[in-house]
């Protein structure tokens, strides 16, 4: 077996959280910051909070408003397509009528 390639556990890593509360753990790293603890976690503290990581409900937001936006100019496009399509024949039959 080759020697040393285990990671060193520290026994009392510092948990920090980004709400200010900070409690000791057994980690390979000597520190850790988390945005969420068991102090601050809805599930935990009962109250009705909106957790937003890395801005990711900012980012599904915005998605949905710029599809709104392009919503107003895809019908155009989408009604020539669709009037395309019902000029194309579908069946053996409607393309033997035409003829």
């Amino acid at each position: 077996m080759k020697k040393n390639i285990h990671p060193i556990y520290h026994q009392d890593a510092k948990v920090t959280c980004s709400c200010g509360h900070t409690f000791t753990t057994g980690s390979t790293k000597a520190e850790l910051r988390v945005e969420v603890c068991s102090h601050c976690h809805p599930l935990y503290t009962g109250e009705k909070r909106f957790v937003d990581t890395l801005g990711q409900v900012g980012k599904y937001q915005k998605k949905q408003q710029i599809a709104k936006e392009l919503e107003a100019v895809r019908p155009k496009k989408r009604q020539k397509q669709v009037e395309k399509q019902d000029h194309q024949p579908k069946t053996l039959r409607e393309l033997l009528g035409q003829m």
